[in-house]
């Protein structure tokens, strides 16, 4: 299990610890959410899209998995290395 801490393209930097999640590169607003809790995704699929200086970072799954819980909101403005997502691989 890892936690991922996404930069600014789709690959992301991984390191061992107790539970997974996915956190903003850098202060950004939640444009969307595009899973919910529970969900199975793929590698690649875009978690969650944020807007950061008028640019569209998209978060997306480092790897096939599990949503275990989703820890933003549409709208909500967010801060580097706080899990948005909790993603069990």
């Amino acid at each position: 299990v890892y936690i991922i801490e996404t930069t600014a393209g789709p690959t992301g930097r991984a390191r061992h610890h107790d539970e997974a999640a996915l956190s903003a590169p850098m202060p950004a607003t939640v444009v969307a959410i595009n899973v919910t809790a529970g969900q199975t995704v793929k590698a690649g699929d875009v978690l969650v899209v944020l807007e950061a200086m008028k640019m569209e970072l998209a978060v997306t799954a480092p790897h096939d998995g599990r949503i275990r819980d989703i820890t933003c909101r549409a709208g909500e403005l967010v801060q580097p290395g706080v899990p948005l997502v909790e993603f069990d691989g």
